[in-house]
């Protein structure tokens, strides 16, 4: 069994999977990091001063009466809340991550069709004798019928 694991590990693909989660988890590090810190606090200015990541509803009241100020001081006392600033900021960053991976895919995607084209053709094939031609040729060297141009 430990063999077949070794194996199993072993395999290009596992590994590229491996790198590519942790590379994605950095990468969603960052992205959370731009919505909360780059994107959100001006957003927050524009409609009045507000941190998203303090919207919230409470569902109940900790052991000190609210109201709350922020989402901190709501945990602190033990209120049960329902974070939807949050979810808003997650749902920003999950769109930012979303939108970079099908950057990534798109042009991945584009390198593989540049891989898989077919050269330009060097020869065509004489319409009466229909032996193989090199494409700038005039005329047949097999049967000496004379090419239409560009073809």
């Amino acid at each position: 069994m430990f063999k077949e694991f070794k194996e199993f590990a072993m395999r290009g693909n596992v590994v590229d999977m491996a790198v590519g989660i942790i590379v994605g988890g950095a990468f969603g590090t960052i992205a959370k990091s731009l919505v909360n810190d780059v994107l959100m606090p001006p957003i927050g200015l524009l409609i009045g001063g507000v941190d998203f990541t303090d919207f919230f509803a409470v569902l109940k009241k900790g052991a000190s009466p609210g109201p709350y100020e922020t989402l901190a001081d709501a945990q602190a006392v033990g209120a049960v809340t329902i974070n939807y600033g949050m979810f808003i900021n997650s749902v920003i960053t999950f769109a930012i991550v979303a939108f970079a991976v099908f950057l990534l895919v798109k042009s991945i995607n584009r390198l593989h069709h540049k891989e898989d084209a077919k050269p330009a053709p060097d020869t065509k094939d004489c319409i009466y004798c229909f032996s193989k031609v090199p494409i700038k040729a005039t005329r047949c060297p097999q049967c000496t019928s004379e090419l239409p141009a560009g073809g």
